[in-house]
């Protein structure tokens, strides 16, 4: 097996190529919006169809692969006396021909999963979206290839590597959308001509290929033959299915939730689709960004705490986790409340956009902004169940916030007016995450005894109060510039770099202010967290 790189070189490698595959990833959403037209229904019917592949994948394999399939291949690896090698050939090509066959089953049921997601889908919007479907399912079979080929490099000591490839991905699709904007800068976004369709369809799909292309490339070049091993035997197909039941559970509760808030979005009208999903990406950027590295700098340690049974220590580090990370999001999620409509504006605001759905995809953004803090905080409360090594309670726990997620998308749907529906959505998020919290503490304190209740209420006041301050700042600074900068992309720029310098400055004065200690932690909290050599 190959010599496994420094713990600072692999982190050092991975958080370059995180950052470089979250940054275009982000460039490829908005040059797609710019390309396709922001609030055109011809986006929302690309969006609906390209949500496809991602969530059978997800329902199939996806939420095993890290915790079941990893650990079953580095056992293979340690156990065998070929380092594993052709255990990892044998599910290789099980992924191969059993994601086959999902991928022909979902070709066919591809009508019903159109209508599943977008009942609000016009006929003619329904015929495009099954268009582009027929061509993005295959991504199924790529996503599952490429993810068990990025698992077999993770435990031959290649970290990097894996984490490039949806920069390849992202890339091409970036490309996609520059040259449906050159090609074809004037026309409309009806229906298209079969040159479009091909371009976006196959241009879509060959970004995936691409990436699973680049992970086997450097699986190739890390000496792992290639070699189809058709014979499933010593696979223990059972135990993995045994050991994935409860993550399955958790997997389908939030595809059964994303299902819904899509199915809700699209009652919205045009745009609806768009906005929500647009307005979901923002909400993931800082918590990827930020909360999870939070939670990857301090979270090794609490699991070394549960498994050395310290449950006083658990709770210590399960505190300070939760109030760090509760103060870096905090003016995160004031931003997104406050600077929503510029922040659209600067994002989307260009190519084929409507004015209208952009204004609504701020509105949905501001509303997000409402689920930052209980969203990090279910989060880091479940990795506390992992830690002690506990997957039931949290998909039990996982399933309750979909179930209250998909009534919220429901009640959206019969208690708002139409165009306000996506905005029901996000709101539904919040509340479903706030309860999923609540639910998450209670269990973890009679787990655990005590969960640090007094400090964390009290650090959660205080960063309330400073947020307070931080919105109030942002909003002053808005209505002072607003009329003076007028609209456009300038315009929101502007906005957006005063607004939010004088939010941060309002929450930094507010919090030691409030002697809201937790502000160094956050800055000592990042340097730890950052690659050593």
């Amino acid at each position: 097996m190959a010599k496994e790189p420094t713990l600072g070189q692999a982190s050092r490698g991975m958080a370059v190529a995180t950052l470089a595959a979250r940054a275009t990833g982000f460039l490829r959403i908005v040059v797609i919006a710019a390309a396709l037209g922001m609030g055109t229904e011809l986006l929302d019917n690309y969006n609906v169809a390209n949500t496809l592949p991602n969530a059978v994948y997800e329902l199939v394999v996806g939420g095993a692969m890290a915790s079941v399939v990893v650990p079953l291949l580095v056992r293979a690896s340690l156990s065998e006396p070929d380092d594993g090698v052709e255990y990892a050939q044998r599910l290789l090509t099980l992924m191969v021909y059993g994601l086959s066959l999902v991928t022909l089953v979902a070709l066919l049921a591809a009508p019903l999963l159109i209508d599943l997601l977008a009942p609000g889908f016009t006929a003619a919007q329904r015929s495009q979206a099954l268009v582009f479907s027929r061509f993005f399912l295959p991504q199924i079979l790529f996503y599952g290839v490429s993810a068990t080929a990025g698992a077999v490099l993770n435990i031959r000591g290649r970290f990097t590597a894996p984490m490039w490839a949806p920069l390849c991905n992202n890339v091409v699709l970036i490309a996609v959308g520059l040259i449906y904007l050159v090609i074809w800068p004037t026309v409309g976004t009806g229906d298209l001509t079969t040159g479009q369709t091909l371009l976006l369809a196959l241009g879509t799909t060959a970004g995936v290929f691409a990436q699973m292309a680049l992970v086997l490339y450097y699986l190739m070049r890390s000496g792992f033959p290639l070699r189809a091993r058709w014979n499933p035997r010593g696979l223990a197909v059972r135990r993995i299915g045994r050991l994935g039941a409860w993550v399955l559970i958790s997997v389908v509760a939030g595809q059964v939730l994303l299902a819904m808030a899509t199915r809700a979005a699209s009652l919205s009208g045009p745009g609806g689709v768009t906005a929500y999903q647009s307005a979901y990406a923002i909400f993931q950027v800082p918590f990827a960004v930020i909360a999870v590295s939070v939670m990857t700098a301090m979270l090794p340690r609490l699991s070394r705490s549960a498994a050395q049974l310290d449950h006083a220590q658990v709770v210590e580090d399960l505190s300070r986790t939760l109030r760090v990370a509760a103060v870096a999001m905090a003016p995160i999620a004031v931003a997104m409340i406050t600077l929503g409509r510029p922040l659209a504006a600067l994002l989307f605001e260009h190519g084929r956009s409507v004015a209208s759905t952009v204004s609504l995809l701020g509105a949905v953004v501001t509303v997000f902004g409402f689920t930052l803090l209980p969203f990090t905080g279910y989060s880091i409360m479940v990795r506390g169940f992992y830690a002690l090594q506990d997957t039931k309670t949290p998909a039990l726990i996982s399933a309750g916030v979909a179930t209250i997620g998909v009534a919220g998308c429901a009640g959206a749907i019969w208690l708002l007016p139409r165009a306000d529906i996506v905005l029901g959505v996000p709101a539904a998020y919040a509340i479903a995450y706030s309860a999923g919290l609540l639910v998450s503490a209670a269990l973890l304190r009679r787990r655990l005894g005590r969960i640090d209740g007094r400090r964390l209420i009290a650090t959660h006041l205080r960063t309330l109060g400073a947020a307070a301050i931080s919105a109030a700042c942002a909003i002053l600074a808005t209505r002072a510039l607003t009329p003076v900068v007028g609209n456009g992309w300038t315009a929101s720029l502007t906005v957006l770099a005063a607004a939010g310098a004088a939010g941060i400055v309002g929450y930094v004065a507010a919090g030691l202010l409030l002697r809201l200690t937790e502000l160094r932690q956050v800055g000592n909290v990042a340097a730890a967290g950052m690659p050593r050599t």
